[in-house]
């Protein structure tokens, strides 16, 4: 596919097209093709490798079908699939640890919770978490041949569930994907990497703030669908319910995590290929994750963001805590009950 073209065009509108057919401007995309070019170059694939990435963000971009692409680019179906295997790979592998960090610095967490209080009035959030089924194609769970009602999602469809971790500014610092669309996000967040590091204590962040005599440390922020843990706050009721201190709390908290609705929705309206995943089930999990680091790149480079694809409205079971959960829900009831009354008597006296 040619490209000539585009550089006889006026800088603005050049960088328009060629996002408009990759995604991303163009200086994002020679940083995308610099940092992969050695591993493409090493496993001596045929194509240049600026001609490859492109093909990849194409279809990743636009959702077109290997067959389609194929055909756009003069190749055999099969060798698209395995370039888009190859690139979506590295993506997921290479680009991940330098795109994709938990905030543990000082000055990122700071900046993180800075950012969360200026839009909540609530201390020390370092992020906010959500699930998203992801739709995969109907043709390639034909090919997977017992479980695929695993697949089947509480909205109808067959998906395998994505759960991200954003901070203010809608960049993931956390992504996992291993569940199928019908597992509950409460089971995938603890069947996650980041929960277990969580509930092990293996994640210190070193910034605690008092509140009402509480040592509040960096939390995460999220719906009735996750269990309420000391180190993740969720709302007192998912309908208003509560006291006016409660309700106040949730409508500040449900603020904070509508950050990472929000980053979901660019991610799926960036790589349209996530509204209908068509590769292959075994690397769906990989497609889904390059896309994420994707989005980051976008989002460290302040792209401009697309129209956001509209996730359905949240209907899942709410989270019961386990036996082994239950110092950490108790310490968290206290911890959000203080963070309430202390929200509640600040604003009040304004």
């Amino acid at each position: 596919m040619t490209t000539e073209h585009i550089w006889n065009l006026e800088a603005p509108l050049r960088e328009a097209h060629w996002r408009s057919l990759y995604g991303l401007s163009y200086p994002v995309f020679t940083t995308v093709v610099e940092k992969l070019k050695p591993y493409i170059t090493a496993s001596q694939l045929s194509l240049p490798s600026d001609y490859a990435v492109a093909m990849v963000l194409s279809r990743l971009c636009h959702g077109f079908s290997a067959k389609t692409l194929a055909s756009r680019y003069s190749l055999e179906p099969y060798l698209v699939s395995k370039i888009t295997n190859m690139i979506t790979r590295l993506l997921a592998t290479k680009l991940y640890p330098e795109f994709i960090k938990i905030p543990i610095s000082r000055r990122r967490l700071i900046e993180t919770t800075q950012g969360f209080e200026e839009l909540t009035s609530l201390p020390n959030i370092c992020g906010a978490i959500d699930g998203s089924h992801i739709k995969v194609s109907n043709a390639q769970l034909k090919r997977i041949p017992a479980n695929q009602n695993e697949y089947r999602c509480k909205y109808g469809y067959n998906s395998v569930l994505l759960q991200v971790v954003a901070d203010h500014r809608k960049i993931f610092w956390d992504v996992c994907v291993k569940a199928s669309g019908g597992t509950e996000d409460f089971a995938h967040f603890r069947d996650s990497l980041l929960y277990n590091r969580l509930i092990s204590s293996d994640i210190v962040w070193d910034k605690a703030v008092n509140v009402r005599g509480h040592p509040v440390r960096p939390y995460i922020v999220g719906d009735w669908c996750y269990p309420l843990l000391s180190f993740l706050m969720t709302p007192f009721s998912p309908n208003g319910a509560g006291a006016p201190a409660q309700n106040l709390f949730d409508g500040m908290l449900m603020k904070g995590r509508n950050v990472v609705v929000e980053a979901i929705g660019l991610l799926k309206g960036r790589w349209r290929i996530l509204q209908d995943l068509n590769v292959g089930i075994n690397h769906a999990p990989q497609t889904i994750v390059a896309c994420c680091v994707l989005h980051n790149l976008c989002q460290i480079a302040r792209e401009p963001e697309p129209e956001p694809w509209k996730e359905p409205d949240e209907n899942g079971s709410p989270a019961r805590v386990l036996e082994t959960e239950k110092q950490f829900y108790y310490f968290g009831e206290s911890l959000r009950q203080a963070l309430a009354d202390d929200l509640h008597q600040r604003l009040s006296s304004r």
